[in-house]
């Protein structure tokens, strides 16, 4: 069930949320939490869609802050909002709302966001492409357990990095981080398999790529050894090697969905490991709302290597 507000407040978005649920029967005791997605014009359609298909696991009530402050004076000056209602179809088993924040009221989108937090639910909020220099200190940020950021949709990314680390505070998470999962949980089970001390790691990436500068300073971190970083033609993070006394541990996935794990001593493997999708990284996030401290003892650690190596 849609429904299109024009120039409303928060209280009657709130009256068309209790009536839409009425109208399909649904209650919304059933929602676990309150995903707030701070966007624009240009990318809230993907952004929708990945949260959409994420609250398939976690029901939720996705509000998606579309900023609009206007090109001139009398377009700055002029506040209004603009909101559409869904709840239920297509866009997951959730409830929905898109805001456009017009004029001098995009600068003040906690106060339209604020009344429409499910009460007693926990607050995440995911800026899929620009985040703000200290999420945590942003107004909208500052309602949430989980604030979660994107350096891979930037165009600095290492840039963007480095300012992730300078402003971290525990609830702070980047997608970045979170794309190594399947690789950081098939390391150590590698090691824990070939149980040898590694003395030195190398990760082969695409250029410029924060998950593979978060994966050498997840290795610095925990290991303690130096790490090569060896560019690539991509796509994202496409071979590890930990060297030990015995042999090499090593991952390779030079494209596609599978990889080969070889662990000294034992037979070559086929694994799956796809490059995953924003919906699944976003449920992954959303299953877990305590700090991460791996990821930031990652973010905050330094690599003891030369710097970046291209193949070819």
């Amino acid at each position: 069930m849609n429904t299109d507000l024009t120039n409303t407040t928060s209280s009657k978005i709130n009256a068309a949320l209790v009536q839409a649920r009425r109208a399909i029967g649904s209650p919304a005791v059933g929602m676990v939490l309150t995903l707030v997605i701070v966007t624009d014009e240009a990318n809230h359609y993907d952004a929708l869609k990945a949260a959409a298909d994420a609250s398939q696991e976690h029901p939720s009530r996705i509000l998606v802050v579309i900023k609009r402050p206007g090109r001139s004076p009398r377009e700055r000056g002029q506040s209004r909002l603009d909101a559409e209602v869904r709840v239920g179809g297509a866009d997951g088993s959730g409830e929905t709302v898109l805001l456009r924040l017009r004029g001098e009221l995009a600068q003040h989108a906690e106060s339209v966001v604020l009344p429409l937090l499910l009460p007693d639910a926990p607050v995440v909020v995911w800026w899929p492409v620009d985040a703000p220099d200290h999420p945590v200190r942003d107004p909208l940020g500052a309602l949430a357990q989980r604030r979660i950021t994107d350096t891979y949709a930037v165009e600095r990314p290492l840039r963007e990095l480095a300012a992730r680390a300078a402003s971290y505070a525990p609830g702070d998470t980047d997608l970045a981080w979170t794309r190594l999962t399947p690789w950081r949980s098939m390391l150590a089970a590698a090691l824990d398999q070939a149980r040898a001390s590694v003395t030195s790691a190398v990760v082969e990436s695409e250029a410029d790529n924060p998950s593979a500068e978060l994966l050498a300073r997840w290795f610095a971190d925990r290991l303690r050894v130096p790490v090569e970083q060896v560019v690539t033609e991509g796509p994202v993070v496409t071979a590890v090697r930990l060297r030990t006394a015995a042999g090499d541990i090593h991952i390779d996935r030079p494209e596609g969905p599978v990889a080969t794990l070889s662990i000294p001593g034992q037979p070559t493997r086929t694994l799956a490991l796809k490059v995953r999708s924003t919906a699944e990284l976003i449920a992954e996030e959303l299953r877990r709302l305590d700090p991460d401290e791996a990821y930031a003892a990652a973010l905050r650690a330094t690599i003891p290597s030369a710097g970046p190596v291209r193949l070819g």
